[in-house]
């Protein structure tokens, strides 16, 4: 597993990538900075990598996902629901790349406002 830092400026939360292709090609360009936007529960940012769906790819995710939208080209994390999950999941608006998990405090990312800049960057 890669460990990367996602950084927020007033904290930092920690995250472990999986094996996937998609979580390659982003290691592989880090340092990257976004702008995060907020849709419910989830901070996404817009990224240059460019990716189709993947063997990863999935409808639903969990808590604590980080995946790739590949119609947005943008990294997700998930802490909650989304405007369009069902009772007891957490649903993206497409089928996202699951690249990993967030390790750390959760509750942080509520503070997260649209606009706040993320820089991710290798541990």
């Amino acid at each position: 597993m890669k460990e990367i830092i996602f950084d927020f400026g007033d904290f930092i939360i920690d995250a472990e990538l999986n094996e996937s292709p998609t979580s390659q090609a982003l290691y592989d360009q880090l340092p990257i900075d976004g702008v995060s936007q907020i849709w419910g529960d989830e901070i996404y940012f817009s990224t240059s990598i460019s990716m189709e769906n993947d063997e990863w790819a999935k409808e639903t995710v969990e808590l604590g996902d980080i995946a790739f939208w590949p119609p947005g080209s943008a990294i997700c994390l998930f802490f909650g629901e989304t405007p369009i999950s069902a009772p007891g999941e957490i649903r993206p608006a497409s089928p996202t790349n699951i690249m990993g998990k967030i390790n750390g405090d959760l509750d942080k990312l509520k503070s997260v406002s649209s606009g706040a800049e993320v820089k991710v960057r290798k541990k």
